[in-house]
């Protein structure tokens, strides 16, 4: 009985990322029933089931074909020492569900903007926890010295903070925010448009490298995928869903990190920019996004966090009287009461105290530390001794 990771993997290998039809099947259905349909043509648009065929041509539709192309994904990511996730399973970011609610707009080199079914990934991070606590930094390829300055300030302070930088690896903004935040000793996530096994640009191979050994490399594309126009545009859609905010620094006006910005507005995330001098050319994009409802601008990293804070997160301050305790919903609370007095506990443990799951745990306990509930120190977290009343 195909499983429904299994199915995941497969629907994935059937069609191109983003598949609006698709989704809505899965949604309807369940991946199982929709992976089903898929293979007996059933219920799905020719153009869908013309994309099914071309795919399967090469092996057949079998009865174990189901099975046939996910042992073959598999293998191919131990290959090259990368791996699979799946909404099956608990590393799965769950804020890209959001993108159901994003329509495809008036572009026509824009795909459609289905969340992705699976995501190849190298490195060590946890994606789900990496990417709790994200800001999204974008911008101009070719970038100035002044791009440049902000972009590994902005980054290095973040990281250091505890914020996960995710870009997209390519020249300028982007490659420059990823070494901001290694340079820190923090959390980086490059989204690519290629295939796993693709080093595109080739040069930014040293970063690249360095980021599959300490943070993340990430896309929704099968190996030996090159990157092309449309895949840049896809992979836009994960950088702004995946995160809490994007900050773009530097572009031009036709800029594709004005195409991760609109994401960003049509997700409801924070959508901050950085201004620059009116004569230069790279910061004519941001003066024009600056001009559209709901973006900010931000001048620094405190900025770029208040904003985020103010959009997703309860305020640290209460009123007279208030315990802060009282902004937390319940599985905060319970999560809260889990946590040890005088001695620091893993996120593990404390979960398990709490009867949550880690994941819940892993992205909860930041917040309160943030929030001066909890302290975290190097064995976990513990309660704060002093609270603030």
């Amino acid at each position: 009985m195909t499983t429904e990771r299994t199915a995941w993997l497969v629907l994935a290998a059937l069609t191109t990322p983003g598949n609006r039809e698709l989704g809505n099947l899965v949604r309807s259905t369940g991946p199982v029933q929709a992976l089903d349909q898929m293979l007996h043509g059933e219920g799905i648009s020719p153009h869908l089931a013309a994309s099914v065929d071309v795919r399967l041509k090469p092996i057949g539709r079998t009865p174990a074909v189901a099975d046939r192309i996910a042992d073959d994904m598999l293998r191919g990511a131990d290959r090259l020492e990368a791996r699979i996730v799946t909404p099956a399973d608990d590393e799965w970011p769950s804020a890209l569900a959001d993108l159901t609610a994003v329509g495809r707009g008036n572009d026509p080199l824009h795909l459609d903007t289905d969340p992705p079914l699976c995501l190849w990934l190298r490195g060590p991070l946890d994606l789900a926890e990496a990417l709790a606590q994200s800001v999204s930094v974008v911008g101009a390829r070719a970038m100035t010295t002044y791009g440049e300055h902000v972009t590994s300030e902005f980054a290095y302070g973040l990281a250091e903070r505890g914020w996960t930088v995710v870009s997209g690896g390519s020249l300028g903004i982007d490659v420059t925010a990823h070494r901001g935040a290694l340079a820190a000793g923090g959390s980086t996530v490059a989204v690519l448009a290629c295939g796993i096994d693709r080093v595109y640009p080739a040069a930014n191979a040293g970063v690249l490298e360095q980021i599959g050994g300490e943070g993340l490399l990430l896309t929704e594309w099968p190996p030996g995928t090159q990157p092309h126009r449309t895949s840049f545009l896809a992979r836009n859609r994960i950088i702004a869903a995946a995160t809490q905010g994007t900050a773009m620094i530097e572009a031009g006006s036709r800029s594709g990190a004005r195409n991760t910005l609109g994401y960003t507005r049509r997700l409801g995330r924070p959508a901050m920019v950085v201004p620059g001098p009116i004569t230069s050319m790279m910061s004519v994009g941001c003066h024009i996004e600056l001009r559209q409802p709901g973006t900010v601008l931000v001048s620094s990293v405190e900025e770029i966090i208040e904003e985020i804070r103010r959009v997703g997160e309860p305020a640290v301050t209460t009123r007279a009287g208030q315990l802060r305790e009282d902004v937390l919903d319940a599985l905060q609370a319970r999560i809260l009461d889990a946590v040890k007095p005088h001695r620091a506990t893993s996120a593990e443990q404390i979960a398990a105290a709490a009867a949550v799951s880690g994941r819940d745990a892993r992205r909860t306990l930041p917040l309160l530390a943030e929030l001066g509930l909890v302290v975290a120190d190097p064995d976990g977290y513990r309660r704060t001794a002093d609270r603030d009343r």
